[in-house]
């Protein structure tokens, strides 16, 4: 979510309040291009999941799913800064 928010906010938007989190994240394949579209599907699952979780169950995330997600973020942020680097270094120390 914060790599899409920092990607967003570099582009010079802000989403509106009402659903903020998911068009934050969905804006990902419009920044870094269409092949993310898959990669924001992903992040929006796994926000939908959370969001179960936090209110409803216990349980339903296992210990692959966490490795699989951290190693996802990781490769992201390596797009991330890369897209920053390129089009927004101004913004990088």
């Amino acid at each position: 979510m914060k790599l899409c928010a920092i990607l967003l906010y570099a582009e010079g938007y802000r989403p509106e309040n009402a659903n903020a989190h998911y068009r934050t994240i969905d804006s990902l394949s419009e920044i870094l291009g269409e092949k993310y579209r898959s990669d924001s599907e992903y992040l929006n699952s796994c926000r939908s999941t959370r969001n179960t979780l936090e209110y409803e169950h216990v349980g339903q995330v296992n210990e692959s799913d966490i490795q699989e997600l951290i190693e996802f973020v990781d490769e992201l942020r390596t797009s991330a800064m890369d897209h920053l680097k390129r089009h927004h270094p101004e913004l990088l120390p």
